[in-house]
């Protein structure tokens, strides 16, 4: 007997106040690893009406005037207006720093400077900035393999960015959230059950200024402009039984860090799979890489996604556990929920020899801290928002196949020997 089920997952704009918090820290880290490599960072971020507070931990030689570029952020984001009780150019904006503790960076200040080209014997020497859990997963329900439900809620968001900023529809303000319902068989996606769109927006559309005609033309201009386009290259579209609600309370106009003050790291949910995969907590924006937190995540999403892309798995699950301190994982789990093609003993051993995962080792294979560097001073702030995984707009490190032949090979290896 077939089960059928529905499961959902959100996104948020970057105009979201979290994820304009968000934006922030990955800007102020894009800043300093820029000019110094070997920054320590961990910025937080608050806003609300009128207001931007910068606090958290940094040690670095780079120099950054935080004002002009929370400024140039925000500005970037949209908030150009004050009528919005937010705007760039008359929020006010405090910062309060510290240094890292010394506590901390004990742990992992050995060859800190060289770890980019460090010997195996010094990547040992490297412990994790923390202690903590991560999971990275990947499943074949989308090209990027990624779940379907967070796979569309980021469409949809993205596509409201893009259409308001090029002004297809000027009425949309900077703040928003889309969610997605899927109809799974067998667990397997067959139906879109609901699409959610809350758009912030003017309080009226040209000429038009009933409350409820306001409404019912941001609902038919979402519809044509921004889902259908989302759907243009997915075999699973909308259909007559789909539900497609914009907007319930029945505006959305005071909205952004007036309607409601906003906070980094709050999105954890929305910036990986949309609660498809289980989560280890941390917070990934703010933090330089040697928090594992962000960099041992970004690891575990490789060799999850490398598996599944080797048809080794129709779903995977890696979990990787640190002390602080301590270079090498405490504990390392794969799971592919009865799909694999292997033991998931033996993929875990596959893991352990294809996979880099000792902290300043991950830094060294995807090159985290010099990065937004060589990308022109921006990196860590282009996933702060619509997600760091499954992004194929963006050229991430930690998104490549390119273990696929060796895990095949292996595999093969693995299966014959199992057979003689």
């Amino acid at each position: 007997m077939s089960r059928r089920y529905l499961f959902t997952s959100e996104s948020v704009t970057e105009g979201h106040p979290d994820k304009i918090c968000d934006q922030i820290s990955d800007s102020i880290l894009d800043a300093l690893l820029t000019q110094d490599p070997a920054s320590r960072v961990a910025a937080e971020v608050v806003v609300n009406t009128g207001l931007v507070l910068v606090t958290g931990e940094i040690s670095s030689k780079g120099t950054v005037n935080y004002v002009d570029l929370i400024r140039q952020k925000i500005t970037e984001i949209g908030y150009t207006d004050a009528v919005n009780g937010f705007s760039a150019n008359s929020c006010a904006v405090l910062v309060a720093l510290d240094a890292q503790s010394p506590d901390i960076a004990q742990g992992v200040d050995q060859a800190h400077e060289q770890r980019a080209q460090a010997s195996d014997e010094e990547l040992d020497a490297i412990g994790a900035g923390d202690q903590g859990l991560m999971f990275g997963f990947a499943c074949n329900e989308t090209p990027e393999l990624m779940p379907l439900p967070i796979s569309l809620a980021h469409r949809i968001s993205r596509r409201l960015a893009t259409v308001r900023k090029a002004g297809q529809l000027p009425y949309l303000r900077p703040d928003g959230k889309t969610q997605v319902t899927v109809l799974y068989e067998d667990g397997r996606p067959v139906g879109i059950d609901t699409i959610l769109v809350s758009t912030q927006h003017t309080e009226t559309i040209d000429d038009i200024t009933d409350p409820a005609a306001v409404q019912t033309k941001i609902r038919q201009d979402l519809w044509e402009v921004v889902v259908q386009p989302v759907f243009s290259d997915i075999s699973i579209k909308p259909d007559d039984n789909t539900r497609f609600l914009v907007n319930p309370t029945g505006k959305f106009v005071i909205g952004g860090p007036q309607g409601d003050s906003g906070l980094t790291g709050r999105k954890i949910i929305v910036d990986t799979y949309g609660g498809y995969s289980r989560h280890g907590g941390g917070a990934f924006s703010g933090k330089d890489p040697t928090k594992v937190d962000r960099s041992a995540a970004y690891a575990a999403r490789h060799a999850a996604k490398n598996i599944v892309a080797a048809g080794l798995a129709e779903k995977c699950e890696v979990q990787l556990s640190y002390a602080i301190g301590v270079a090498r994982p405490v504990s390392i789990m794969v799971d592919t929920f009865g799909t694999g093609k292997i033991d998931d003993e033996r993929l875990l051993e596959l893991v352990k020899q294809h996979f880099e995962l000792r902290p300043a080792g991950i830094i060294q294979t995807y090159n985290l801290s010099r990065l937004p560097a060589e990308r022109g001073g921006r990196f860590y702030q282009n996933v702060a928002a619509y997600g760091h995984f499954g992004r194929t707009d963006l050229d991430l490190p930690w998104e490549q196949t390119d273990k696929v032949e060796v895990l095949k090979q292996a595999a093969e290896t693995l299966l014959s020997g199992a057979l003689s």
